[in-house]
């Protein structure tokens, strides 16, 4: 059995993160989707379900972090190249996103950092499979 991993995000502007997602050539779901929640599809096994302030702490047992302020989690998204993690991060600063650190380019592994306009991060992530061999 594939497993499906779903990354259920707070967020507080749902037409900002919408267009932030898209912006990174993600697919908006829009059976999943209503005026509280957008489905945004990564990949064939891995969504993140954005759910506005109001739907989320409707499902949330604590009180939403503000994730400008703290870190609760990092995601990772992989990518095919260093060109890929480029163009990945490009589209996160031109649709609302923000670059959290500096490039980090470490031999094998390549990464950038960027939160989406709600202070959540994603770290873009190459790893060059011929060099840790």
């Amino acid at each position: 059995m594939d497993r499906m991993i779903v990354v259920t995000l707070p967020v507080r502007d749902l037409a900002a993160a919408r267009a932030f997602y898209a912006g990174l050539g993600m697919r908006v779901n829009e059976e999943l989707s209503d005026e509280h929640v957008v489905c945004v599809v990564v990949s064939r096994t891995i969504c993140v379900m954005l759910l506005d302030h109001a739907r989320f702490a409707d499902v949330a047992p604590r009180p939403i972090a503000d994730a400008h302020a703290t870190t609760q989690v990092l995601l990772c998204l992989t990518a095919a190249d260093r060109r890929d993690v480029d163009a990945l991060a490009q589209a996160a600063l031109a649709h609302g996103g923000t670059e959290v650190r500096d490039v980090q380019d470490d031999g094998p592994v390549y990464a950038r950092a960027v939160s989406d306009p709600d202070g959540h991060v994603w770290e873009l992530l190459h790893t060059d499979p011929a060099a840790t061999a």
